[in-house]
């Protein structure tokens, strides 16, 4: 498991001006449902500590904890040997961008039945994009689904 700033990460379409955050931070780690939490708590306590949460605590953990979840499970298939990216930045102005990425073929996020409706509603998974849409302020799929972008003000 790796943290620290990257050059490499970019955060254009957010208008987070990199000058202004206070927090940035680059985690990577295995694909494993073993690593999800120490991960969340791990970036939840670096938001933590440069005051990012703005009384929204349980909602970015929670949408965190889904974003990591699906992509070790989804996207990465649970292969230890494959790494997810979490990259995390956050400023006065616009709150928390959390960015999410796994090494799958990625999906289509229009093509993920609604869990609110129909025999849906008894599934025992699906849950997780629908949570993160509520939770989150903005939440955008790139690169074919195997990233996605989410802001909470």
């Amino acid at each position: 498991m790796g943290c620290g700033p990257s050059s490499e990460d970019q955060l254009p379409e957010y208008d987070f001006d990199p000058a202004k955050l206070k927090l940035r931070v680059r985690v990577t780690l295995a694909a494993s449902r073993n690593s999800v939490d120490p991960v969340v708590t791990q970036v939840m306590e670096a938001m933590r500590d440069q005051d990012c949460l703005n009384g929204k605590t349980d909602a970015i953990e929670l949408a965190l904890q889904e974003a990591l979840a699906n992509a070790v499970v989804h996207g990465a298939k649970e292969d230890p040997t494959k790494v997810v990216e979490c990259v995390v930045a956050c400023d006065d102005e616009r709150g928390v961008l959390i960015i999410v990425r796994d090494p799958g073929e990625g999906f289509d996020p229009g093509a993920i039945p609604a869990c609110t409706v129909g025999e849906n509603l008894y599934s025992n998974h699906g849950r997780g994009i629908f949570l993160i849409n509520q939770l989150m302020d903005e939440v955008r799929f790139r690169k074919n689904g195997t990233e996605i972008h989410m802001v909470k003000r």
